[in-house]
């Protein structure tokens, strides 16, 4: 990959997290794109990078590694970062030359594997497909995640909602006790169903790299992917860590589409929707696995029927630097549709 591409996605990846929120994750991936070189095993693996950066999410990886650092406390790095006032790009990036000095090849071996964000707060907007199928359906659901990391987004159903702009109105999937609260602005003349009998019968998932939520050092891998000025998001990742911890289920390490094709191949229990559904992880799969999962769906919703209905939603980027798209699909019929467009981050949703 030439190295002009490469820096131009840190470029990238600085105006996104300008506009998602954090000033201090943008002025480091800018610093990255032009002071980066060849010194360190850690700036020779980036400029060297063989894949696409975008795609591979070079910049967070590189950003995790650094933030990972800074949260073990070493010095001078971790005065440098929030929540210490932002000390400027020059003071900052003799932080990170001292790290790369010390720390060279622990920081080049952070790269190795994608981000892992598990960003919980996405169940904000996938609630609402979920309350969109109960409603159709009228039939608890037996839930299939990929790509579920530490399985946060496997608990939306006992999650609290405060939904609409200043917590207008809140969902009623869970109760005042719920172990996590979760604010999206919901916009849009015609927002998914409150009342709508929203029942998980039954929940599993998958990951190539399953983190435990209550082992440290995976809680710290991806606390080090939460941009560090975004307290709130740490505190709700932490607080969603201790659920997922306490919670009786644990992701399956597994191949997503071996996973998929196994799990449609199982018998059903009569009377449920079978629903496979995913945030933001489509991207990191290759084509042929992508092509594998949409054979097996389309292949078990043609056995579908109105009593045992099967269902895929998904909350995934498809082009619009700004928002991912929320789709549903549901057999029999085969029909897709396009029921929101959802903040990255989860902030928003606006339903269609």
């Amino acid at each position: 990959m030439a190295e002009q591409t490469i820096r131009s996605s840190f470029e990238r990846q600085a105006g996104a997290c300008s506009d998602l929120g954090s000033p201090f994750t943008a002025a480091l991936c800018r610093l990255m794109a032009e002071r980066l070189d060849r010194a360190t095993a850690f700036g020779r693996r980036i400029l060297d990078w063989p894949g696409p950066p975008g795609a591979d999410a070079l910049p967070l990886r590189a950003a995790g590694a650094l933030h990972a650092l800074a949260r073990r406390g070493y010095e001078p790095l971790a005065r440098l970062y929030p929540p210490a006032p932002f000390p400027g790009p020059d003071a900052l990036w003799e932080g990170v030359r001292h790290a790369l000095a010390s720390h060279d090849r622990e920081l080049a071996a952070f790269l190795d594997s994608p981000p892992q964000t598990n960003e919980v707060a996405r169940s904000g907007v996938l609630i609402g497909g979920f309350l969109v199928l109960a409603r159709e359906t009228q039939a608890p659901l037996d839930v299939l995640e990929i790509g579920a990391s530490a399985g946060l987004n496997m608990g939306f159903d006992r999650y609290a909602y405060e939904l609409g702009q200043a917590g207008s109105h809140a969902s009623a999937a869970a109760g005042e006790d719920a172990p996590v609260r979760l604010a999206c602005d919901w916009r849009g003349l015609r927002p998914p169903p409150l009342d709508a009998p929203l029942r998980v019968r039954s929940r599993a998932a998958c990951d190539q790299n399953p983190l435990d939520p209550a082992d440290p050092a995976a809680r710290e891998r991806l606390l080090a992917y939460v941009w560090p000025d975004q307290a709130q998001r740490l505190a709700r990742l932490e607080a969603a860590l201790d659920a997922a911890a306490a919670a009786p289920w644990r992701v399956e390490k597994a191949d997503a589409a071996d996973w998929v094709e196994r799990r449609l191949a199982e018998p059903r229990e009569p009377g449920g929707c079978r629903t496979l559904y995913h945030s933001i992880v489509w991207q990191y799969l290759p084509p042929a696995v992508q092509a594998r999962i949409q054979n097996a769906m389309e292949a078990a919703g043609a056995a579908a029927s109105s009593g045992e209905p099967l269902a895929w939603l998904r909350l995934e980027a498809d082009g619009d630097p700004r928002s991912a798209g929320l789709r549903l699909t549901l057999w029999p019929g085969g029909e897709t549709r396009l029921l929101a467009r959802g903040d990255f981050h989860g902030r928003w949703a606006e339903w269609l």
